[in-house]
């Protein structure tokens, strides 16, 4: 039985009644502080430690600023900007950063990496295991122990020197004649490690059924790379390159100790100059100007990276 309540016909004197809609506006507002309390902290500090000198250093990099001869700084506006584009060992040290950057991580880590990864992904377990071993071992030694290992490596009387003479095949001094060359290599043999835990992990998302279903079809290794797995892990790679991109545009210890940005000048990258100006010849305004525009030639690189990833293939 159904019990039907009628309501009252709005007569004279009484208007109808009508539900008064219920709004939610300060509910999401509250979720939204909520949301963002945990992130508090993280934001905080890198206003603090990262933007703050950031903004400082952008700051003297418009001054005069010195160690030592000087009372005080006074603001130079675009001088050291000016003076920058205008030494020709800067312009040197661009052009030798561009290439350390491009045969070290863009060719060499990338390159290898992937290989190294594809090769273990098809490997018996005891040999990925002391590949995976032998490689990330270089990738957990300190710079600066990797960079006096390589250095004996390369040096006259070095390993790779002995391995020539023992082949009889002609030997040299390598960080004398090719020593942009040889810190490229130090820093590949350094640096895979990271490539290959990258691509093994991306390699170990794609579907067996994929590849498999491929290869009934057909398809070769060659065409089976180039038209499943590259664009599978088309995300991996361009995180991968972004990553070891901005690590090797920093790279200062290794080049320090191998050949301290010479001989002449030839593997002085932008660190190693950046360094020099500021802390050698004392004008940290010059310097730090230096290290502002390493700063914009990496977020370069980001951006571009960044614009590739957003692309669809």
């Amino acid at each position: 039985m159904t019990v039907v309540v009628k309501r009252p016909a709005p007569g004279p004197g009484r208007e109808p009644i009508t539900p008064r809609p219920t709004t939610h506006r300060s509910q999401p507002r509250h979720r939204s502080l909520v949301r963002a309390l945990p992130v508090t902290p993280a934001v905080v500090l890198l206003l603090l430690f990262l933007a703050g000198p950031i903004a400082y250093c952008a700051y003297i990099a418009f001054t005069d600023l010195q160690l030592t001869g000087q009372a005080e700084d006074s603001f130079v506006g675009f001088d050291n900007f000016r003076t920058a584009f205008g030494d020709e060992a800067f312009l040197n040290a661009v052009w030798l950063t561009l290439v350390f950057t491009v045969i070290s991580a863009l060719i060499g880590q990338n390159t290898l990496g992937l290989g190294l990864a594809l090769l273990m992904q098809r490997a018996s377990k005891p040999v990925r295991t002391l590949t995976g071993a032998v490689v990330i071992t270089a990738w957990v030694l300190p710079e600066v122990v990797a960079g006096f290992l390589l250095y004996a490596f390369f040096r006259r009387e070095g390993t790779l020197n002995a391995i020539l003479d023992w082949l009889r095949l002609p030997s040299q001094n390598w960080l004398f004649t090719l020593p942009i060359l040889a810190v490229s290599f130090a820093n590949v043999w350094r640096g895979t490690a990271f490539s290959m835990l990258v691509y093994s992990a991306a390699l170990g998302e794609i579907p067996k059924e994929i590849t498999e279903a491929a290869e009934v079809d057909g398809a070769g290794g060659r065409r089976l790379l180039w038209h499943i797995t590259l664009p599978m892990i088309r995300r991996s790679i361009g995180t991968n390159l972004m990553l070891i991109t901005l690590q090797t545009l920093s790279v200062f210890g290794l080049i320090w100790v191998m050949t301290r940005g010479g001989p002449g000048g030839r593997s002085q990258t932008l660190p190693l100059f950046m360094y020099e100006e500021a802390f050698q010849k004392s004008m940290i305004g010059y310097g730090t100007a230096v290290a502002l525009l390493l700063l914009v030639v990496g977020s370069l690189f980001s951006v571009v990276y960044l614009r590739l990833l957003r692309t669809e293939v």
